[in-house]
């Protein structure tokens, strides 16, 4: 009987994984933020990208474990690098495929 309980006990799920798009304003272009981004980003196990924004504004795509894309967001990109100064953050849920890694595009 015991065999058949844990035949029918189901596996642990492997982490959720959390992806969300984000715009942050302020002064967060000439500051570094894209370089500090995907610093802190690779220290956290993040997978996705950090680009400017022509409308001074730096977006973000961040996906991997949930704790830590909340991490990034909510502690790390509201503040920013010492130079930066956020004065607005808006996050979406996103199903952008964020490849892999965390890389530093171009600006759109």
């Amino acid at each position: 009987m015991n065999a058949v309980a844990t035949a029918a006990t189901p596996s642990p799920m492997p982490p959720s994984t959390k992806t969300l798009r984000v715009v942050v304003k302020g002064r967060v272009q000439g500051v570094f933020f894209r370089d500090w981004t995907v610093q802190i980003a690779r220290e956290l196990g993040l997978n996705g990208w950090v680009r400017n924004r022509r409308d001074g504004s730096v977006e973000a795509l961040f996906s991997g474990e949930p704790t830590a894309v909340d991490e990034m967001v909510e502690r790390r990109c509201r503040v920013g690098p010492p130079a930066a100064v956020v004065t607005a953050l808006s996050a979406f849920p996103s199903e952008d495929d964020p490849g892999q890694g965390f890389q530093r595009k171009p600006t759109v």
